[in-house]
């Protein structure tokens, strides 16, 4: 629940509050604003009858918040959140959808992956993907690089001056990414992994965090609701398909209700992979736009210099003159998309 005290609450007040939620077994976080001091108790609210708080000093107002999302939830925080990076990159709150491209697994040369980052930055990406640790369905599956992955991510960022993605399978591997990611992923395999969500909460770095492959939108956003309680609030949603009964022509069936539904109800921005989600070259691009209208912050697409080559997910990555060919076409769909919000949004004042 949420508790907003009166503009003129004295600390005493406050405190007392806080006191009595922390004496009920509630979570206490509170933000001290300009106007009034918002004090945000996570706990079970069935153990305190809203009216007993309301007779405190100093409260205005309580909100019970209905959604098990609690902090992810729009009850909770109604203006979309956006998080913004040290070069001025910014996700979510309206702003330019952004771009995450790259290879699924970075291989052994190191110029394979540069070629695709020069490509990325040139045609206005804002990110860079690559896998250095692979969650394989079969053990005899490439399962990645490592750390010599990471330092070749750490170092195409250095010479492109894209920011980088790359995804965490173990908690124990955290320490050493840090050091190399900009942006941390979970993948939809360990959607569920609670001490990884846990792990990755501890830490101050953006997650992406896709959705699980059997995952339900309330699972999902759950999900999003552990890094959060454990003190990591950039938390980054990525729609990438879930499995269904027809997988005849796609590799999954994207869920592209679930982007207006996630936007209605929770406050975090939410991004599309439609190289996941289909699992199909020629599906990328319908697929990319279809998100981007529905309100996607951004994209995340497959690009590897030889595809038919590639020791992971081939098949759904784009070549190079592909990647720039559809890519031009995705940048002038975003242009046309923002100048026609624009018109709407002037026609309205």
């Amino acid at each position: 629940m949420i508790i907003i005290m009166e503009r003129n609450a004295t600390k005493v007040q406050i405190q007392r509050v806080i006191d009595f939620l922390k004496d009920n077994g509630f979570q206490v976080r509170h933000n001290i604003g300009e106007v009034h001091t918002v004090i945000d108790a996570i706990g079970d609210k069935t153990t305190i009858s809203p009216d007993r708080l309301s007779a405190f000093e100093g409260v205005k107002e309580v909100k019970i918040i209905r959604e098990p999302f609690r902090l992810a939830s729009r009850d909770r925080k109604n203006d979309d959140t956006v998080i913004e990076f040290a070069n001025g990159v910014k996700i979510g709150g309206g702003n330019k959808p952004i771009s995450i491209v790259g290879p699924c697994s970075v291989e052994a040369n190191y110029d394979d992956l540069l070629e695709v980052a020069i490509a990325a930055k040139e045609m206005g990406c804002e990110f860079l993907r690559g896998g250095a640790f692979k969650p394989r369905t079969s053990p005899y599956d490439f399962q990645g690089y490592g750390e010599k992955a990471l330092q070749f991510m750490k170092r195409a960022s250095e010479e492109t001056g894209l920011l980088t993605v790359s995804e965490v399978m173990d908690a124990n591997d955290l320490p050493m990414m840090l050091d190399y990611i900009d942006v941390l992923q979970i993948g939809a395999r360990n959607v569920q992994n609670f001490k990884l969500l846990q792990a990755v909460g501890k830490c101050n770095k953006p997650v992406i965090l896709k959705r699980g492959l059997a995952s339900t939108i309330r699972e999902f956003l759950l999900a999003a609701e552990h890094i959060m309680y454990n003190g990591n609030c950039q938390v980054i949603l990525c729609e990438r398909g879930i499995r269904s009964f027809d997988s005849a022509f796609t590799r999954n069936l994207m869920d592209i209700a679930s982007i207006p539904v996630i936007k209605k109800y929770s406050h975090l921005p939410i991004i599309v992979d439609p190289s996941h989600g289909t699992g199909q070259r020629y599906l990328i691009e319908p697929m990319a736009k279809a998100g981007l209208v529905v309100g996607a912050d951004g994209i995340m697409i497959e690009v590897h210099n030889d595809p038919e080559n590639a020791l992971s997910d081939g098949k759904q990555s784009l070549s190079i003159p592909m990647f720039k060919d559809i890519m031009g076409r995705i940048n002038m769909f975003n242009k046309n998309i923002h100048y026609e919000k624009n018109c709407l949004s002037a026609n309205t004042r």
